[in-house]
């Protein structure tokens, strides 16, 4: 695994079942890692993407989710599909580990999408939840009491801003993911 290009991925939706709700949002960044040096493992970004996807099934949104997502119907004017959006994931993403804050979310979503649309998820099997590593290291801290992307970033110090639009959250994410391996 040390040796597998990571990608930190966050997507937004138009609620939480991936059957019935949409992607809304996806962004990703890929970054090769390097630990030659397990005192100071290094990590390079070698590529970006982000999208706003267009909704085709606002009927099936939950308003709560569009709110907290920040969608704006006159944003999204020249978002693209669903499927060029995936496709353009997956060639950034081919080989990689997913690394996601509640990495479960993202790939139930992302896996029930790519079957709806017949491409093949090329990522790498192993997949790394930053939840789980800040419950792993921090879970006998008496200030962290909640693990959520926010409360994580403001615990390490994280600059964080526009939560909840998927590359802010990817790069938060893997701030984070830096923090808990040092």
């Amino acid at each position: 695994m040390k040796t597998t290009d990571l990608v930190f991925i966050d997507i937004e939706t138009t609620g939480l079942d991936p059957h019935k709700n949409e992607i809304i949002e996806v962004a990703a960044l890929r970054v090769r890692q390097d630990w030659s040096n397990p005192e100071a493992p290094v990590f390079t970004e070698i590529g970006s993407y982000s999208a706003k996807i267009k909704p085709l099934h606002l009927e099936y949104a939950d308003p709560v989710a569009l709110r907290v997502n920040g969608y704006i119907a006159s944003d999204w004017k020249d978002a693209v599909s669903l499927s060029e959006s995936l496709t353009e994931l997956m060639r950034l993403a081919n080989g990689a580990i997913m690394v996601a804050h509640n990495v479960a979310f993202d790939s139930e979503f992302l896996n029930a999408k790519f079957g709806e649309l017949g491409i093949v998820n090329t990522m790498h099997y192993h997949r790394i939840d930053t939840v789980s590593m800040a419950y792993a290291v921090l879970r006998n801290t008496p200030k962290v009491e909640r693990y959520s992307l926010v409360e994580l970033c403001k615990y390490f110090g994280i600059d964080y801003m526009n939560a909840h639009s998927a590359m802010p959250d990817v790069y938060a994410d893997f701030a984070l993911f830096k923090k808990l391996v040092s």
